[in-house]
């Protein structure tokens, strides 16, 4: 599918299958787990709900950013720790380089949690379900899981559920999502997954060799 063969019906589609925003219960406290990015929203959204006492851990992921150079895991702790969370609150993780190794490289914080009693929720881009399987697929034990989706901005404009198919960053980022997901859950690299109770599952078991 090419971004310029879009109907309706296909957009509709889209819009409600790669959107991972399936949010904890405002009380529920959970482990908040940021996907690495240079946006600062969920940066604010995991400060948000740690100070208001939902999110007694915080998880931030990412390496250098190939747009602007900074390390994003450590760029986020400086900035939730600037907006009042408190450093022992917070898990970095500095090196990986895609949204896989998001999780496999925090794969003993997200352990941290999971012995603590904690769901986690991924804080991701809004369209970003690679963000949703990658955590059923490498992150053993997760079992059920929220989605906290937020809408990121491009070129000074907000990729939103309603704009993306005009927005020149936002068509081709969203029918992109949606082909690589359906594609990898379809060769078994990926396991699949569907809202069921209120949270994220997965359905299936585990490929035995997923690829990066």
């Amino acid at each position: 599918m090419t971004t310029d063969d879009l109907g309706l019906a296909q957009v509709v589609t889209m819009t409600a299958y790669v959107d991972v925003h399936v949010p904890p219960p405002e009380d529920l406290p959970v482990a908040v787990f940021v996907f690495g990015t240079k946006q600062i929203r969920p940066v604010e959204i995991a400060a948000g709900r740690h100070l208001r006492g939902a999110a007694p851990l915080v998880i931030v992921t990412g390496g250098v950013n190939r747009h602007d150079g900074r390390v994003e895991g450590p760029w986020m702790r400086d900035e939730l720790i600037a907006r009042g969370v408190a450093a022992s609150a917070i898990r970095v993780e500095e090196t990986s380089a895609n949204t896989e190794e998001n999780v496999r490289n925090a794969l003993a914080h997200i352990g941290e949690a999971i012995d603590g009693g904690l769901r986690l929720a991924a804080v991701s881009k809004w369209y970003h379900r690679r963000a949703i399987h990658a955590l059923a697929t490498h992150a053993p034990g997760i079992e059920a899981f929220y989605g906290i989706g937020y809408e990121p901005g491009y070129g000074g404009t907000p990729i939103t559920r309603g704009t993306w198919p005009d927005h020149s960053d936002g068509r081709p980022r969203v029918v992109r999502e949606f082909g690589e997901c359906r594609r990898r859950v379809a060769d078994g690299e990926w396991r699949e997954v569907a809202v069921e109770g209120g949270a994220w599952r997965a359905l299936r078991a585990s490929p035995a060799s997923p690829t990066g």
